[in-house]
């Protein structure tokens, strides 16, 4: 079925041949596909060493935030790269700082699990500054490592800095490779020489043709990276109480009613896109991508402060995508009688768009009533994959409409003369029909297709294509 198929009538849909009503049901749509799982890449070294500059040059393409501060990244981020037909993970990790305090033992931490998980390990060292103390601590725990590392000497512009290099070899690790992340040099020898310390599979391998992944969104400081933290029963996420802490999207793995699932943890939307800027900017555009690369959101909602134009933004993003989504009320520990009442109120006017959606009340930090996320998002996903066969579908929708027929327009009844879910991901329905539908009847039948077939969790998509009889003398 072609892509035009789903689009929204804009008033010039025709029919002119009767073999072009004839549809029959469609296949799923390749979304589903097998998740093949591939090995990972680690990118570790100090702060403001060119890491997330490196990762941006190795999967071609401007994903981890970069500022000349050092620090921005904070958490384990991964990234899809390809390189000679091969296929891995690149994880970049916040700066490695052995004596670090406070945030920056978090961040250290996240470096450290990066290299106990990662199937081989890029070390970047700044080829202009040397080997600093900090570099050397980690060279001699990358020594105890079974895990294949590689050296990376980066900023290494010219044939002036070159001669710098060789001083590397001290680390103990092998030949440095001389890069620069910021110009291309040399990266293509040091993605060669990646494949050939890459194992063709990851060495935790992920079964059931991968997990459903999941992006946890909501505005800042509302407790997404406490969730993550806390389903997952490790420190997965830097957990600050500095709101925006989380700048990257933060992917994890975590096993919840016995099956991996992929969480992506995003930064909190503070503004609009458009009104943002620097490290903020891009961190807006990689939530984005995330909900866009995810198959269901999990919309955090402070449950104990009043509903916010920040959620209702997130909450926009989220159902313009067509995801699945679950909301879920944060810190309902805080939550007293009052606040409740006020809740219902409050979700009855501002969440009219997405009555569909599945709510859960939680509290990230207490635990409370987190294992009920799971049953929330399998009830979602399904919905999300559901496909309903034709005959079936015209069935019930003939019944519908005898009893309640479309309004008359331009003194004509409009007939429904067939219909078809076009996809999935989400469900998509088109009608094909002899004349234009309101936008109140298209609603009436997504309504009534809720009812009837149980799309709860997910969106559905109801659009319609008018055949209009041509002239046939005029040919």
């Amino acid at each position: 079925m072609s892509d035009d198929l789903v689009t929204e009538y804009a008033g010039d849909g025709t029919w002119s041949e009767e073999s072009e009503w004839d549809y029959a049901d469609l296949e799923a749509d390749g979304e589903g596909e097998a998740h093949i799982a591939v090995p990972t890449l680690a990118v570790v070294g100090r702060p403001n060493v060119g890491k997330s500059t490196l990762v941006n040059r190795i999967i071609g393409r401007r994903e981890a935030v970069v500022e000349d501060i050092p620090g921005v990244t904070r958490d384990r981020v991964s990234y899809e790269a390809n390189w000679a037909g091969r296929r891995f993970l690149v994880q970049d990790t916040g700066g490695w700082e052995p004596d670090a305090k406070g945030l920056q033992q978090a961040v250290a931490r996240q470096a450290e699990l990066a290299m106990g998980t990662a199937d081989a390990i890029l070390l970047v060292v700044d080829a202009v500054v040397g080997a600093t103390t900090t570099d050397e601590a980690v060279a001699r725990v990358l020594r105890r490592s079974k895990t294949p590392v590689i050296l990376v000497a980066n900023k290494v512009d010219d044939g002036r800095t070159e001669s710098e290099v060789a001083a590397l070899w001290s680390l103990g690790l092998g030949q440095p490779y001389s890069v620069s992340a910021t110009h291309g040099r040399g990266t293509g020898d040091l993605l060669d020489e990646v494949l050939e310390k890459l194992p063709e599979t990851p060495r935790e391998g992920i079964p059931g043709g991968g997990p459903r992944r999941v992006a946890l969104v909501g505005k800042p400081n509302v407790g997404k990276s406490s969730l993550l933290n806390k389903l997952s029963g490790d420190e997965r996420s830097v957990v600050h109480n500095v709101a925006g802490t989380t700048v990257d999207p933060v992917d994890s793995i975590v096993e919840l009613g016995g099956r991996p699932w992929r969480f992506v943890d995003t930064a909190g939307l503070r503004k609009r896109v458009s009104h943002a800027s620097g490290a903020e900017f891009y961190a807006s555009l990689r939530t984005k991508s995330a909900i866009e690369a995810a198959e269901v959101a999990i919309l955090l909602i402070d449950a104990h402060e009043p509903i916010t134009e920040q959620d209702l933004r997130v909450l926009s993003m989220v159902a313009d995508t067509g995801r699945a989504l679950v909301i879920a009320f944060n810190k309902w520990d805080l939550v007293d009688e009052d606040r409740r009442l006020m809740l219902d109120k409050e979700v009855d006017r501002d969440l009219v768009r997405v009555p569909w959606a599945q709510r859960v009340n939680i509290s990230a930090h207490t635990g409370r009533a987190v294992a009920k996320l799971v049953p929330a998002l399998d009830t979602a996903l399904e919905s999300w994959d559901k496909r309903i066969p034709t005959g079936r579908l015209n069935t019930w929708l003939k019944e519908v409409v005898a009893a309640t027929p479309p309004p008359m327009r331009g003194g004509r009844l409009p007939r429904i003369m067939f219909a078809t879910q076009a996809s999935t991901r989400p469900p998509t329905f088109v009608l094909f029909t002899t004349g234009f539908l309101e936008a109140g009847y298209r609603r009436f039948i997504e309504r009534r297709l809720r009812e009837e077939f149980n799309f709860d969790g997910s969106p559905i998509r109801v659009s319609v294509r008018v055949r209009e009889k041509r002239d046939r003398k005029g040919r």
